[in-house]
């Protein structure tokens, strides 16, 4: 697991920031500026999700000769000090088109959006996904009217991609000796099935009413349990999507319902079940409500990296498992490799 996931995805992110410093000390163009800061604080917004404590750097050339550097720091100081004011210096400087798939004023307000969100702040969550869901429009962001459009290398970038990372089959792959790039693409490679026959009977259950889910021909094949969302052919181009106009949408509902706006939260829900060919929904509480958008996620983000930490903050993990969970495997082990290198300044998760 070391080297086939955690440590490529810890190194590529921080050469991300790396490289994100590097501009933001030398350059004086105020959108590569922001295309950095954007780039920084979702690199950072991903360490914390998945590590928890992080080292922090801000400098395109670190000292080498100072271990401090290395200590890991509070994740609390990380969103308060990089990552809310990277994305908010970003939406300062971007514009509001999208060009070549690069970083927009959408893309750093509904990242900040679901920054609010996974920190339980869902006023502020709320303006800045609603300025993504009524404005994002104008630059020609709309939810595909199909479903299977979004997806595939050939989908690359459609009109409902706020923000991809786009990856080429022509770029030299630097993990070669692990099956990164498939992993962080959705490919079946993490277990000989990864499709839980849980995910089979929520799908079951959207349609229980007599409706028919249009997502589940896309994303679950029930007879290889395995998803077809990431298709295999030509997998080494396939981007990966950060963030999506329905993955917004439902932040928005979410952050409407829990700021006891519960209409509009419904509103932005059946958006979502329109396009996947399903009725309204009948949820009428606010709790009804939470529960039918973390429904809906479930089904909408499959496979797309959302579930887990969607369970983490809404502190759904013990009744998704069935059992209780130590927190310690809330989040994720350091790379023992960056833990032995550091000589000890950088300390393991408890746990593992």
């Amino acid at each position: 697991m070391e080297d086939q996931f955690f440590g490529p995805f810890y190194t590529a992110l921080y050469k991300s920031i790396l490289s994100a410093n590097n501009v933001i000390e030398n350059s004086t163009d105020d959108i590569q500026v922001g295309e950095a800061k954007f780039l920084r604080g979702l690199s950072y917004f991903k360490l914390v999700q998945v590590f928890g404590d992080v080292p922090v750097n801000l400098s395109p050339t670190p000292p080498v000769d100072d271990p401090s550097i290395l200590e890991r720091q509070p994740v609390s100081n990380i969103y308060n000090e990089i990552i809310i004011p990277d994305l908010q210096d970003a939406i300062a400087a971007l514009g509001n088109e999208i060009e070549s798939g690069r970083a927009s004023r959408w893309a750093a307000q509904g990242i900040l959006g679901k920054v609010y969100v996974h920190l339980g702040n869902f006023p502020l969550a709320e303006t800045e996904l609603a300025a993504v869901v009524n404005g994002a429009s104008s630059a020609g962001i709309e939810l595909q009217a199909n479903f299977a459009e979004i997806f595939g290398f050939e989908n690359d970038l459609n009109p409902e991609i706020i923000f991809a990372t786009q990856i080429s089959s022509s770029i030299v792959d630097e993990y070669g000796f692990s099956e990164f790039w498939s992993w962080s693409g959705g490919l079946d490679t993490k277990s000989l099935e990864p499709l839980d026959l849980d995910l089979v009977a929520a799908f079951d259950a959207s349609e229980a009413g007599g409706d028919t889910d249009l997502r589940r021909v896309v994303t679950i094949d029930e007879t290889l349990l395995a998803s077809p969302k990431f298709p295999q052919a030509n997998g080494p181009d396939h981007d990966w999507i950060e963030l999506r106009l329905a993955d917004v949408i439902l932040l928005y509902a979410e952050a409407l319902n829990e700021n006891n706006n519960t209409a509009a939260a419904l509103t932005e829900l059946n958006k979502i079940r329109t396009r996947a060919g399903l009725s309204n929904s009948t949820a009428a509480t606010t709790g009804e409500i939470r529960q039918a958008i973390q429904d809906e996620r479930r089904l909408e983000l499959a496979f797309e990296g959302q579930r887990w930490f969607d369970l983490v903050r809404t502190g759904t993990v013990d009744a998704e498992m069935g059992e209780t969970i130590n927190p310690n495997y809330y989040i994720f082990p350091i790379p023992v490799s960056e833990v032995l290198a550091s000589g000890g300044v950088i300390e393991q998760n408890p746990g593992y």
